[in-house]
């Protein structure tokens, strides 16, 4: 979509034309999710959705959209043996919206393109029913949210989220927000619940930066935790000082190890502007030489979102402590979440991660991490 944006703004300007995306994939698939292509009334083909698996078929069913106006959704598995029905050889599924952008679209195109340009996140909502609706949203600073921009969520005021472009009263559901506030892109909602309250099936694609989690620690808890956060969505960086443990063999998951003090690293980091209020930091070090001047630090950036350190009740007592004397303020403190997770009776490194991994969702959420049966209300919306 960043892709061909600027062309298919040109293009319905001068004329209707159709917009496919994938927006689903099963197994293994020739192109990510979010991959997209723009046919127009001349036939002329503008990106591409599969490498030429899917192509002719799409093209095909965009004459029709173009024509009748009513978006659909496509399906595609994988090949018969023979070859000659349309699908994918790699043995994945794929599911595609095809719908038909005219000009009424162009304040929602011009407002996307305006936020990819100046480098903010942004993620368009696209309900994947016969007419289609937009909604462009995106995380915004405490600063502006606290200043009244901000958008409805069901249930309230979401204090960090603003709705753009011509919305009007809009509202985004909570899932669709929590997408857009960790980068993600991918599918909310379904059409097969009953429950009127419950999220009506939509797109969410992302633009910008994942949020990132900052790790650091250079053990078997990091391990752990770089795994299941890479596959909540967030781009990991592990930090530790120790050239021998800091390795990317030992944290494959791991977008990145850096070794470097944890604090230092961190403050150039957010001298650097790459920190922003969705950034999560977790000391899992357990040595106080590491983790009191890292959190000492994450505690004094107030964008950053989370702040947790791993360890003992009586680890947490000592490392406040600590914090108090090297002048983290009182205020300051109620920030930290130590010790780290919720209450699962986690013991091993995955099982911790978990733990860690559920506050998190938690606590992006507004949820209460309570079981769900002891809970009323809807689960989503």
């Amino acid at each position: 979509m960043r892709d061909v944006l600027p062309q298919l703004i040109d293009r319905v300007r001068t004329g209707p034309v159709v917009l496919a995306r994938v927006v689903a994939v099963t197994g293994a698939g020739p192109r990510e999710i979010g991959a997209t292509m723009v046919v127009t009334g001349s036939g002329e083909v503008i990106g591409s959705l599969s490498g030429g698996c899917v192509e002719a078929a799409v093209v095909e069913s965009a004459r029709i959209v173009l024509a009748d106006g009513e978006a659909v959704l496509e399906r595609f598995g994988i090949a018969d043996p023979d070859g000659f029905a349309v699908g994918l050889t790699c043995g994945g599924e794929m599911e595609i919206c095809l719908e038909r952008v005219d000009a009424a679209r162009l304040p929602e195109l011009l407002a996307l393109d305006r936020e990819i340009r100046a480098g903010r996140a942004v993620a368009l909502v696209t309900t994947l029913a016969a007419n289609p609706s937009w909604l462009l949203i995106h995380p915004v600073d405490r600063a502006v949210a606290e200043a009244g921009t901000r958008g409805m969520v069901d249930g309230g005021a979401a204090p960090d989220v603003e709705v753009r472009a011509a919305s009007g009263g809009a509202r985004v559901s909570r899932d669709a927000l929590n997408m857009a506030r960790a980068g993600r892109t991918g599918i909310i909602g379904s059409d097969e619940c009953a429950d009127s309250a419950f999220p009506v099936r939509s797109f969410v694609q992302s633009f910008g930066p994942p949020a990132r989690m900052i790790l650091a620690g250079a053990n078997d808890f990091v391990r752990a935790l770089s795994r299941l956060g890479a596959q909540l969505g967030y781009r990991v960086t592990v930090v530790d000082a120790r050239e021998t443990f800091a390795t990317a063999t030992r944290f494959p998951a791991a977008h990145e190890v850096v070794v470097d003090w944890p604090h230092r690293y961190l403050r150039a980091e957010y001298a650097s502007g790459r920190i922003d209020d969705r950034t999560v930091v977790c000391v899992l070090t357990h040595d106080s030489k590491f983790d009191v001047p890292m959190l000492a630090e994450a505690l004094r950036i107030e964008r950053i979102a989370f702040v947790g350190a791993l360890g003992s009740r009586r680890t947490h007592a000592d490392r406040v402590e600590r914090l108090l004397a090297a002048g983290v303020a009182p205020e300051q403190l109620r920030r930290l979440r130590s010790p780290l997770g919720l209450d699962l009776n986690a013991s091993t490194p995955d099982e911790t991660a978990v733990s860690i991994a559920a506050q998190l969702i938690a606590e992006s959420g507004r949820a209460s991490g309570r079981p769900l049966d002891e809970t009323d209300g809807p689960i989503h919306y």
